[in-house]
């Protein structure tokens, strides 16, 4: 599916599309550029693929303490 930018850098997503992936009008979109390519995903999405990602660290695991020791470490080797 081709669509075009207008003059002032707009474009129209088609309809069959924002119907396969059920966007409405209103809905928040984050955009960013991954690999020069223009990347629009709904906000929710991306809530749920980062629940999805991190649902398997134990409740008990604190994952920023452990990052600040690898840092802490690593200051160690290096100094």
């Amino acid at each position: 599916m081709e669509v075009r930018l207008d003059k002032q850098g707009r474009i129209v997503i088609p309809a069959k599309l924002r119907q396969t992936v059920e966007l409405r009008p209103g809905d928040p979109l984050i955009v960013r550029v991954e690999g020069g390519r223009i990347i629009l995903e709904r906000k929710e999405a991306i809530l749920e693929r980062v629940k999805q990602r991190f649902a398997a660290v134990p409740p008990e695991v604190d994952l920023a303490e452990e990052l600040i020791a690898e840092r802490n470490a690593e200051v160690r080797q290096e100094g």
